[in-house]
């Protein structure tokens, strides 16, 4: 009996349950009831979603379909003409706030489409042939990170996981920079690295940053010994003018081996002949100092913006020592808000070196020894943008690249086949939606 009654009562609780559904308020009270305890949060304060969706055209006036540029980013040399997917971006943050006071924060950034397939192994233009390997499928986990923040001082700042590189005036986002293609300079920086990154700002003035990672582009381990990628010690300085309108900042980077994946794949980094395969001689060294700085005058109230890059590197093979090499580069930067909706804005670069070991598996182009030539290239580029509505921005832009070897064809097997000092003329375009 007391069974029955027990099962009346459950049976007497959900015909009241349904007949509450006709009642608004009554429905509201006891739905609450029912998922007080067992619910999924899908807004957490604080937490915020972005990003962008690029896209466009480019065309490469190089002879062949199999031509290739010295020293550009992967989807930005391949011949003729090419509609890109660039990238779809997706950026997930909870940022610390102003307050000094103790406090834990996130960011993961992952994008999708042809320039996350290159990201992933960056082609700079060897003799891979680029045209081959555009794949708008491909996925890159740019970063992804925990943030602290001690309440010591002013506030002082560490991120732990993998963040993007402390070098360069340039960075990973097409929209974020003043051109659509990737300049000579930013192909020679690290893309990222992982292991832990601290800042501390003294005053209004000037900050620093101090950190300890991986070997560049590697998730691999800090060791030193054989079939290690190295460590890598970071520092940075930047100056802020009074007023905010300039920035000047010098960034260092020192590594216990060479650079990993830099601008070519770890299976095509032999490149000098007779040197190892790959980075993993475990001794070698590299060691790079960026500065880089901008400046808005004011009497042109925020429409003129003048900026530089700039770049010395040296680094060896470890037990391959003698084979290393010495590079350098500046870049140029100018651009004109002559409205709310266009501006244009042009960039000029120079990069040398000893040899040609900065930009990877050389020795297949025809005479030319990558252990004893001297690199000279040369590029420049101008781009006119128009913000015609909010989020949307469309972009046209031309480039000029010339130089030593700066040009040459590949094979079916991505042998190079002729060398040229140029010029290769780039158009293109792109449109980009953000959120």
């Amino acid at each position: 009996m007391k069974k029955i009654t027990a099962i009346l009562g459950v049976l007497a609780a959900v015909a009241s349950l349904s007949l509450a559904d006709s009642g608004p308020e009554a429905s509201a009270k006891d739905t609450k009831k029912v998922v007080q305890n067992n619910f999924v949060e899908t807004a957490q304060k604080g937490v915020k979603l972005s990003g962008y969706v690029d896209a466009g055209y480019s065309y490469n006036f190089t002879g062949a379909n199999t031509d290739v540029v010295t020293g550009r980013f992967g989807s930005d040399t391949a011949s003729k003409g090419d509609f890109n997917l660039y990238a779809v971006k997706l950026a997930l943050e909870k940022a610390l706030t102003s307050e000094n006071k103790a406090q834990a924060g996130f960011r993961a950034d992952v994008m999708i489409g042809e320039d996350a397939n290159y990201l992933i192994n960056r082609d700079g233009g060897n003799t891979q042939n680029p045209n081959d390997n555009q794949n708008s499928n491909a996925l890159f986990l740019e970063q992804a990170y925990v943030s602290i923040r001690a309440p010591v001082g002013n506030g002082w700042d560490f991120k732990v996981g993998k963040f993007v590189s402390i070098l360069g005036y340039e960075v990973i986002e097409r929209p974020a920079n003043m051109n659509i293609t990737y300049g000579l300079l930013w192909q020679q920086f690290p893309l990222y690295y992982t292991g832990v990154l601290s800042s501390y700002k003294f005053d209004d003035y000037l900050d620093g940053k101090l950190g300890v990672v991986n070997g560049s582009n590697s998730d691999n381990n800090t060791t030193t010994s054989n079939n290690s990628d190295g460590c890598a010690v970071l520092a940075a300085l930047n100056v802020t003018a009074p007023g905010g309108n300039a920035n000047w900042s010098n960034n260092f980077q020192y590594s216990s081996n060479m650079e990993n994946d830099t601008d070519v794949n770890t299976t095509n980094s032999s490149i000098i002949t007779g040197a190892p395969s790959s980075n993993t001689s475990g001794n070698g060294y590299m060691f790079i100092y960026n500065s880089w700085g901008n400046w808005a005058p004011k009497f042109a109230d925020d429409k003129l913006l003048f900026a530089f890059d700039s770049a010395l590197g040296t680094s060896n093979l470890g037990n391959y020592g003698t084979r290393g090499t010495t590079w350098w580069g500046a870049s140029a930067y100018a651009k004109y808000q002559f409205n709310d909706w266009f501006y244009l804005a042009s960039r000029g670069e120079y990069l040398g070196g000893q040899n040609f070991a900065k930009l990877g598996n050389s020795s297949t182009i025809p005479n030319v020894n990558p252990a004893t030539q001297g690199m000279s290239l040369w590029e420049y580029t101008i781009t006119a943008g128009f913000n015609v509505i909010d989020n949307l921005l469309i972009r046209a832009e031309y480039r000029l690249d010339w130089g030593d070897n700066s040009v040459y064809g590949t094979d079916a097997n991505g042998n190079a086949t002729s060398v040229s000092s140029g010029p290769a003329h780039y158009a293109g375009a792109e449109v980009v939606y953000s959120f």
